[in-house]
């Protein structure tokens, strides 16, 4: 019989290839991970790691993928188990963009934490691309993205549409071929600038060069500064009711969603349940109110 904690070890030292980090991560002592793989080797009764240099071995590779899966389908077990008995205590792991979390999630929480004060909230800080791999693993139990695909093991709901606008001057110097604009927009790594790039085109900018920043508040900063045109969701003003800036929307620039994940079939608590209720809630307040 395989411990499911010999599992766990066998998997954290598999992705740090190091006993000492491994250790760090689990905290746990050298020795004990030491003990978990011999443990695990006798009672498979193979030897799974080479340790000169580290590498697993065939035998290794082959209970790794065995390991990953039935650790991911445990964990995505307990969040339905929690789910279906709806405690009035435990925790409730989110994902989103900090953009994402300031507008929509902030009241939401003051709103939990009264009705459900034995419920901690964790918060993860991270882009859509992160936040969809996070609810994949059930390491969140929701994540709150940008144009995310309807494709398994993944669910998303729209919550509204996203518009794009430009904050600063010159989008409309287009026709200046000698004038260089430059665009301040989010880096790669986000799904956001994949959106932004795909669309760029119908700006017909003839003379432009980009300047990337690590979030939409940055954009919004560096453009106030007056150091270039950030092109940022319509919903990242909401925060924002006091912009010197032009404020340009681009009305050629295709609508996205803002929706949540969840995994597929996942089973959601009241209390989830209550949260999505009251975010759904703050859009239509924001709708109604307007962005500025």
């Amino acid at each position: 019989m395989l411990d499911i904690h010999w599992l766990k070890t066998f998997v954290t030292l598999a992705h740090y290839k190091h006993f000492g980090k491994a250790a760090i991560a689990l905290h746990m002592t050298q020795p004990n991970v030491s003990l978990h793989l011999k443990q695990l080797e006798q009672a498979t009764g193979v030897k799974l790691i080479e340790r000169s240099p580290f590498h697993l071995n065939q035998a290794g590779e082959r209970l790794l993928e065995s390991c990953q899966r039935t650790l991911q389908e445990l964990q995505v077990c307990q969040a339905d188990l929690n789910a279906l008995n709806d405690l009035d205590k435990g925790t409730i792991t989110i994902a989103a963009s900090d953009i994402i979390s300031r507008m929509l999630l902030i009241e939401a929480f003051k709103l939990f934490k009264v009705q459900y004060p034995g419920i901690d909230i964790v918060l993860l800080n991270t882009t859509s691309s992160q936040a969809s791999e996070l609810v994949r693993n059930a390491e969140a139990d929701l994540g709150f993205v940008i144009s995310q695909n309807q494709t398994q093991p993944l669910h998303f709901v729209e919550l509204e549409q996203v518009k794009w606008v430009a904050i600063g001057t010159g989008i409309e110097l287009d026709d200046d071929e000698d004038k260089e604009l430059t665009l301040i927009l989010l880096g790669h790594d986000t799904r956001t600038r994949d959106l932004i790039d795909t669309a760029l085109p119908m700006l017909n900018l003839s003379n432009y060069r980009v300047m990337e920043v690590g979030s939409v508040d940055a954009q919004i900063d560096w453009a106030e500064a007056g150091f270039g045109v950030a092109i940022v969701p319509e919903f990242a003003l909401s925060p924002r009711r006091h912009l010197s800036s032009k404020v340009t929307p681009l009305l050629d620039f295709p609508t996205t969603d803002l929706g949540y994940i969840v995994r597929q079939n996942q089973i959601l608590s009241k209390a989830t349940k209550q949260l999505l209720h009251w975010v759904n809630q703050r859009i239509s307040l924001l709708q109604e109110n307007g962005y500025r």
